[in-house]
């Protein structure tokens, strides 16, 4: 796709981060076991998403699991949520930022 994908609105892109298909104990799960992911990336914010610093591009969100619209592009999925259906924004505690 040679197109951006800019939303309108009150709307954010998002990228949909796939969770793991193998659990911690080394199992691995088919697509039919996994629940659908609630976890993206940031984007593209719309003009309307109050700029007060709670959210920018590239950050990590939470969202309910059956909102947005699905696109597919590039081979990735994405969504395009009202950004008052955002749950919350992941954000690395300090002390694993620094360890890291």
């Amino acid at each position: 796709m040679n197109e951006e994908v800019r939303p309108l609105g009150n709307r954010v892109l998002v990228r949909v981060v796939e969770e793991a298909s193998v659990t911690p104990s080394g199992l691995v799960l088919p697509d039919t076991a996994k629940e659908k992911p609630q976890r993206g990336e940031v984007l593209a914010i719309g003009g309307d998403v109050e700029s007060d610093g709670k959210l920018a591009v590239g950050d990590l969100v939470l969202y309910p699991t059956y909102t947005g619209t699905e696109l597919r592009f590039g081979g990735v999925d994405h969504l395009i949520i009202d950004a008052g259906d955002l749950l919350a924004v992941l954000r690395p505690r300090l002390a694993e930022a620094v360890s890291a």
